[in-house]
């Protein structure tokens, strides 16, 4: 029998990984008034889902590399902070 391995990007998401990245997604669509059901909010539930596959699981460090990704930086290099 041939053993299939799985690295952890091909494992379903249970309630609490997406628990933790809908939080993430709901901080950040608040903090920069992105709606829902635009493309920008499409985008960004794409990078957090992805990352959190990937092996990033603090919130703050998924929110983080979230903003980074999708250019959310004010012009003098500190990060936004989304509330």
């Amino acid at each position: 029998m041939v053993q299939t391995i799985l690295n952890r990007s091909q494992v379903p998401l249970d309630s609490r990984d997406l628990e933790t990245c809908r939080r993430v997604f709901d901080k950040l669509s608040a903090g920069y008034a992105v709606a829902r059901d635009s493309d920008e909010a499409g985008r960004m539930a794409s990078i957090i889902i992805e990352l959190y596959r990937q092996g990033v699981r603090d919130p703050n460090h998924l929110q983080s590399m979230v903003e980074a990704a999708r250019g959310l930086f004010e012009t003098n290099g500190t990060p936004a902070t989304a509330r």
